[in-house]
């Protein structure tokens, strides 16, 4: 049986995946420096998603970086090599060494912090034949709810995304078999809405918090 890969929310929503590769989207508040990333992916350019600081923790002298076309500009500014970025546009598949990277719409549905015309985005990162959704910050809309995967990493905070509601909502609808709750703790959200995610999960699927 094959190993199957390792997820961990670091904080707010920083999240690790370890499997043949280690790969980190959007890292943000750590304290430790492994340097150990083989890729890191960017959902959007708030300083607490695209943060250079935490990036140069975990980045390494041969580490890429996936993120937004839209986000070019802002990786310049933050040092990012741009003879290892991977930049992607919603809808967008590819394969890098051997994962599969899809790149899914993020965006609010009736405010205005995360538009859909700014074309950021959540991923799924496929390894390891697991597909793992990690949906950065945005509404429940009708292109997430397209999404097909084994383990959803949603948020739960509400305000400038989903609330707990309505990420079990999403969660219910495309049915992984784990959910895990994040953006919440930190700047906006508290436990008490990861805990109500669990709750209004579908028994059929498994809440795990990343930790």
């Amino acid at each position: 049986m094959r190993p199957v890969p390792e997820v961990t929310v670091l904080a707010h929503s920083a999240i690790r995946i370890q499997g043949p590769k280690t790969v980190y989207v959007d890292p943000f508040h750590l304290t430790a420096a492994p340097h150990d990333a083989d890729l890191i992916c960017v959902t959007h350019d708030h300083y607490d998603h695209l943060s250079p600081d935490d990036i140069a923790r975990v980045a390494g002298p041969d580490t890429w970086f996936a993120l937004p076309e839209t986000c070019l500009e802002a990786a310049r500014k933050a040092g990012l090599p741009e003879e290892r970025l991977l930049l992607m546009s919603p809808g967008e598949h590819l394969t890098w060494q051997g994962i599969v990277i899809e790149a899914v719409p993020a965006y609010n549905v009736g405010k205005q912090f995360h538009t859909q015309d700014k074309a950021w985005l959540g991923y799924v990162i496929e390894m390891l034949g697991r597909r793992y959704y990690i949906a950065g910050d945005t509404d429940d809309n009708e292109d997430v709810r397209r999404v097909r995967c084994h383990v959803a990493l949603l948020p739960v905070g509400g305000k400038y995304t989903m609330t707990a509601e309505e990420a079990a909502a999403l969660a219910n609808a495309i049915r992984p078999g784990v959910a895990v709750p994040t953006h919440y703790g930190d700047i906006v959200g508290q436990s008490r809405d990861a805990e109500t995610f669990a709750r209004l999960l579908d028994p059929r699927i498994r809440c795990d918090f990343g930790k």
